[in-house]
Formats: structure tokens, C-alpha cells, sequence
């Protein structure tokens, strides 16, 4: 199981253009959110969220939806 290169410490994490979650223990889920990050550039453009504590419910509470 991998995670994002800069976030190997958060399971959820956010894209701020869509307000969509993403769990990146899921292996498919996280190839499509490597790809948009690259594609989109979505770190330069600090689109980028991840929750504390990292849950689902507390990405949820903040208006994030999951994929």
C-alpha cells in the first residue's frame, strides 16, 4: 500500500477544485489522484487539503465529499 510522496502520513486528502476526499489506501483511488496531481498541477496551485484528525468524517465536516 503507498500514499502520496509528501502526504505518506495522511490517509484522506482533499482536492480543493472538485471538494472531493480521496483515500489513498485505496489503491485506485490513489493512482487517479497521482495522475491528477501531475496533470492538473494541483500542488503548485495549492489545491491541496489534508484533514486533522485524519478521517473521513472530519474531511466531511469541513464540506469535502468522498470519490
Amino acid at each position: 500500500m503507498g500514499r502520496l510522496k509528501r502526504f505518506e502520513d495522511h490517509r484522506f486528502v482533499g482536492t480543493r477544485d472538485d471538494m472531493r476526499v480521496h483515500d489513498c489506501d485505496d489503491e485506485a483511488v490513489l493512482a487517479l489522484l497521482e495522475e491528477r496531481l501531475t496533470g492538473d498541477d494541483l500542488l503548485r496551485l495549492n489545491m491541496i487539503q489534508t484533514f486533522a484528525p485524519d478521517t473521513l468524517a472530519e474531511a466531511r465536516n469541513r464540506g469535502f465529499r468522498p470519490t
